[in-house]
């Protein structure tokens, strides 16, 4: 593969940033605006470090806690977003989290 991508000419290198970032691509959950209701499938709008968005939520089984305190959620998509850190989240975005918890 590519042992010090460091010292590629710098368009080489930004076209591999650019592709690895598409294929790595997973929001970061900043914050829930709001949710269309607490049975599933439902609709979430959230802002993210990518911008807002909205996507369902298929089920609850799309929910996957990685930690104690990180969660992975998957959209009817595929598409997976990230919080990072639950209790950094406000509290109006954790207390519709704790609904799905």
């Amino acid at each position: 593969w590519i042992p010090r991508p460091a010292e590629l000419p710098e368009h080489t290198r930004a076209l591999l940033d650019d592709e690895l970032s598409r294929r790595e691509f997973m929001p970061e959950i900043r914050s829930l605006r709001s949710v269309s209701g607490f049975i599933t499938p439902c609709t979430w709008e959230v802002s993210t470090d990518r911008g807002d968005t909205r996507f369902v939520l298929p089920s609850e089984d799309a929910i996957r806690r990685l930690s104690r305190s990180t969660l992975l959620i998957g959209d009817n998509h595929g598409i997976h977003y990230l919080v990072r850190d639950i209790a950094a989240l406000d509290r109006n975005s954790r207390k519709l989290l704790d609904r799905f918890l």
